[in-house]
């Protein structure tokens, strides 16, 4: 933040120091709420987040328990970092915590009034949920577009050879999401929406992933909700550019799609026939935004998973070899679930007091579940810290990844789930299966185990040094 910037921050919170000092409408209620550490006047925990909150809040947990309570500046949050609580939340009180607390970044082209991720339990999120589940997201719509998406799966294999044939480094990241972006637009638009290595293929990520760092980066307008028309870390007015770059994309394909309709070959033609029925019940924004729902939480996440599994396989050889076995052996997709999740699920929001473990979670709260210290919960796996993809099975069937068991839970749980965790089930699997089939892989002048591991925050973590390795045919 450039000293411009701080002093308007400073002077903001200066002018609304009383009007916080007095208002009644966030009073903790120290007897009632879970523990927490002690917190600043006015700003209260925010200098305790530092730049990675998920490792900053697991560390206090240790201190303070799995249910534990923090002043944001002037926002109470619960944060749940067991499996056990977890449950709680995402099930036993599932309906008082289905709301969501919505940041700034994610009011950008009024999106949270169309996204299914962040519009409030109701008529409107259930039509979309409703439409996202039958006409796009069900197994026959999904086997439909398999072709197409073998086609650049394909694609990826013959870019992962030539990068052989030559000897040079894959940029494992980078070939992942130019995979998984073509992937979901194949799906989408049975479009191809960037090449490997091309000048659109960068503009798509960099959009991206400033859609994802704007809505996952700390902000003082959702701490201080009466800051966020000034926009004071001009957060909002990112996003604003990055999520327009998107549309402006998508409305180009719909009208291209509206000219010529051709046969129903792909999942937007379905929307596009429901709309053009019935514009009441699914209008064009609505479409703009739930196919921004899918390439925002498909795309980066998806590509993100599988470099992060592309890093620890080759950190541990024989993870790797014992991997492409069960490939060769055609054993079970399942047993490719050992893929980190994002630090926290979505923020929740109570609707309501709940009494959690003898504390009260207010209403109007934000509850963040803290997935990554689920994760590397000792009480629950066994030397967490390390990379051991057969922990999630045995003789009973292993973990479930689909919101059943909540030691692991990548995709929510209850009725917030991720509506689009089949496509990205099968997107990842198939992605990893497509780098690891046929090739070892190396590194650089380089020893695997000084890579570096460090992630730069977001709502998904992404490796801060790409992974760039070299294939060698098998």
């Amino acid at each position: 933040m450039d000293f411009l910037t701080s002093s308007i921050v400073v002077a903001s919170i200066a002018c609304i120091c009383i009007l916080i000092l007095t208002s009644n409408s966030q009073t903790r209620k120290s007897s009632k709420l879970p523990p927490g550490p002690y917190g600043l006047p006015i700003i209260g925990n925010i200098l305790q987040l530092g730049p990675k909150p998920h490792r900053s809040l697991a560390k206090l947990s240790h201190k303070y328990g799995p249910v534990m309570s923090l002043k944001l500046g002037s926002i109470t949050t619960v944060v749940f970092s067991s499996a056990e609580t977890a449950k709680l939340v995402l099930q036993k009180h599932d309906s008082s915590f289905s709301n969501r607390t919505i940041p700034s970044a994610a009011k950008a082209i009024r999106h949270n009034e169309f996204s299914v991720g962040w519009l409030p339990v109701g008529n409107q999120w259930r039509k979309m949920r409703k439409i996202l589940k039958e006409q796009m997201l069900s197994d026959p719509r999904l086997d439909a577009s398999e072709g197409l998406r073998r086609e650049k799966l394909q694609k990826l294999h013959d870019y992962v050879a030539e990068r052989c044939d030559r000897g040079t480094a894959v940029d494992v990241g980078d070939a992942a999401f130019t995979t998984s972006l073509n992937l979901m637009s194949a799906s989408l638009f049975s479009l191809e929406f960037a090449r490997y290595e091309s000048d659109s293929l960068q503009e798509m990520k960099e959009v991206m992933w400033g859609i994802i760092k704007s809505v996952g980066s700390p902000n003082l307008a959702d701490y201080f909700p009466v800051l966020e028309p000034a926009d004071p870390q001009g957060i909002l007015k990112a996003a604003e550019f990055s999520f327009g770059k998107l549309v402006a994309k998508l409305d180009e394909i719909i009208d291209e799609k509206l000219k010529s309709r051709g046969e129903k070959s792909d999942l937007v033609e379905v929307l596009l026939d429901i709309h053009q029925r019935d514009d009441a019940q699914l209008s064009r924004d609505d479409i703009i935004h739930l196919l921004l729902d899918l390439f925002i939480a498909g795309t980066d996440t998806t590509s993100g998973t599988v470099n992060w599994a592309m890093t620890e396989l080759i950190r541990n050889p024989q993870k790797m070899t014992k991997l492409r076995h069960e490939i060769m052996s055609f054993i079970s997709e399942r047993n490719l679930q050992a893929t980190p999740p994002g630090p926290f699920l979505l923020p929740h929001k109570t609707s309501s007091d709940v009494e959690i473990n003898g504390y009260i979670v207010p209403e109007n709260a934000q509850v963040l579940i803290n997935v990554w210290a689920i994760g590397r919960d000792s009480g629950i796996w066994k030397n967490p810290d390390e990379f051991m993809p057969e922990r999630f099975l045995n003789e009973n069937g292993g973990v479930d990844f689909k919101g059943r068991d909540f030691e692991l839970i990548p995709f929510g749980a209850g009725r917030r789930i991720c509506p689009g965790l089949p496509l990205a089930d099968r997107m990842v699997h198939q992605i990893l299966m497509t780098f690891v089939g046929d090739y070892e892989w190396k590194l650089e002048n380089m020893n695997p185990e000084k890579m570096d591991m460090d992630e730069n925050f977001g709502v998904t973590l992404q490796k801060a040094v790409p992974l760039k390795a070299i294939p060698t045919k098998l």
